[in-house]
C-alpha cells in the first residue's frame, strides 16, 4: 500500500507542478505583452519584465486551484489510459481509498499556496507596484497614473507610490469643512515615516477661505495621521492580494472610520474557505476519471476541468459581488459557492461504483 501511495502521490504531484508551471508562464507572457502598452517616463521593457517577475508569486497562489484540479485529471487520466487504475480497482483498493491518496498531495500543494499566499505574495506584489509608479513617474512618482485612494476622517488622501519600508511619494491631501466644502488641497513629494510620525518634504499647498486661496510651499514638517507603514501596505493592494491578518485589521480600521468594510470582510472569507473549494474540486475530478470521463482523450479531460473551474470561479464572484451590491453576510456569498462545490464532489464520488 505504501507503494501505490507514493506511485499516486508522483502521479498527481508531478502533473500539478507542471500544470502551475506552464499556466504562470503564460500569464507571465500576456502580462509582460499587456505591459508594454504602457510605457512612459523610466518604466520601459527592463522594467516591466521586473515588474512581471516581481509578481510570480502571486500568480501563483491564484492559479494554484487550477493547477491541482487539471493536475488530478491528468495524473489519474494517465494512469486510467493505460489501464492501471483497473488493476488498482481489481486489487480491491476502494475509490475512497484511491480518492484519500490523491487527497493528500493536494493538501500539500494547497498549504504550500496559502503560506506563499499570506507570507511572499503580498510583500513582492506591494514592491511591483511601488516600483512600477516610481518608474512610470520618472523617479519620484508624481505623474504616475497608477495610485490608491484613502479616506480618514474628513480629509481624502491620494498616494502615487508607496514602498514597503516607509516612503510615501506623491501625496495629495484634501481636506473638507463639516458642509462638505473644500478647506485645503496639499501636496507632499515625499513622506518619511520615523518614530511614530511621517516628515514631510517638498510640500505645496492651498488655503480656501471665504474670500480669497492663500497658496504656500514649505520644505519640510510632520504629517499628523494615524496612517501607518502597515496599514498604507494594505491600502495599495487590492483585497484579494492581501493576507489574511491584514484584511482582518483592516476591516477593524476601516470600521472605526466609519466606513465600509464588506469587501475585505468577503476577501477574507474567500480566502479561508478556498481550500475547501479546490479539495471539492478535486473530488469531482476523481469522480470523473472513475465515471464519465474514464474512456475519454486527455483533450476532453481538460476541457471538462477548466469548464469546471472557470464555473466555480465565476460562481464565486458572482455571489461575492451579489453580497456586495445587497448588503448581505460576506461569510453565506463566501461559503456557498465552496460548500456546493464540496458537496457536489462528495455526491457524484459516492454515485461512483
Amino acid at each position: 500500500m505504501r507503494l501505490l501511495n507514493g506511485y499516486l502521490w508522483r502521479a498527481v504531484l508531478i502533473a500539478s507542478l507542471g500544470v502551475i508551471g506552464v499556466l504562470v508562464a503564460l500569464d507571465c507572457l500576456f502580462s509582460f505583452i499587456a505591459e508594454l502598452e504602457g510605457l512612459r517616463g523610466n518604466y520601459q521593457a527592463a522594467q516591466a519584465l521586473q515588474f512581471v517577475f516581481t509578481t510570480i508569486p502571486r500568480r501563483f497562489s491564484d492559479f494554484l486551484p487550477m493547477a491541482i484540479l487539471l493536475g488530478t485529471l491528468i495524473g489519474l487520466g494517465v494512469l486510467a489510459n493505460s489501464g492501471e487504475l483497473t488493476v488498482i480497482r481489481a486489487a480491491g483498493v476502494s475509490v475512497g481509498r484511491v480518492s484519500w491518496m490523491v487527497l493528500r498531495p493536494a493538501l500539500v500543494l494547497l498549504l504550500v499556496g496559502m503560506s506563499v499566499g499570506e507570507f511572499v505574495s503580498p510583500y513582492t506584489e506591494q514592491i511591483a507596484q511601488s516600483n512600477r509608479a516610481i518608474a512610470e513617474g520618472g523617479g519620484e512618482a508624481l505623474s504616475s497614473r497608477y495610485g490608491y485612494w484613502h479616506r480618514e476622517g474628513d480629509e481624502f488622501i491620494h498616494i502615487n507610490a508607496v514602498q514597503p519600508n516607509g516612503v510615501l511619494y506623491g501625496v495629495t491631501r484634501y481636506r473638507f469643512r463639516a458642509d462638505r466644502t473644500l478647506e485645503e488641497a496639499q501636496f507632499i513629494q515625499r513622506a518619511i515615516y520615523q518614530g511614530g510620525h511621517w516628515f514631510m518634504e517638498g510640500v505645496r499647498g492651498s488655503q480656501l477661505l471665504e474670500d480669497k486661496v492663500v497658496p504656500y510651499t514649505q520644505e519640510n514638517g510632520v504629517w499628523e495621521t494615524s496612517l501607518t507603514p502597515e496599514l498604507l501596505s494594505v491600502v495599495v493592494l487590492d483585497p484579494e492580494r492581501l493576507a489574511l491578518t491584514k484584511l482582518v485589521e483592516y476591516s477593524r480600521y476601516l470600521k472605526q472610520q466609519g466606513l465600509e468594510a464588506s469587501e475585505y470582510q468577503l476577501s477574507f472569507w474567500q480566502k479561508v474557505l478556498q481550500p475547501l473549494a479546490t479539495l471539492g474540486m478535486v473530488l469531482i475530478a476523481i469522480s470523473f476519471i472513475f465515471g464519465p470521463l474514464r474512456e475519454v482523450t486527455m483533450g476532453l479531460r481538460l476541457t471538462a476541468g477548466i469548464v469546471a473551474g472557470l464555473l466555480f470561479y465565476y460562481g464565486q464572484q458572482f455571489f461575492g459581488h451579489l453580497s456586495l451590491v445587497f448588503n448581505t453576510s460576506p461569510v453565506m456569498a463566501a461559503a456557498l459557492p465552496p460548500l456546493l462545490c464540496l458537496g457536489l464532489g462528495i455526491w457524484l464520488l459516492r454515485r461512483v461504483r
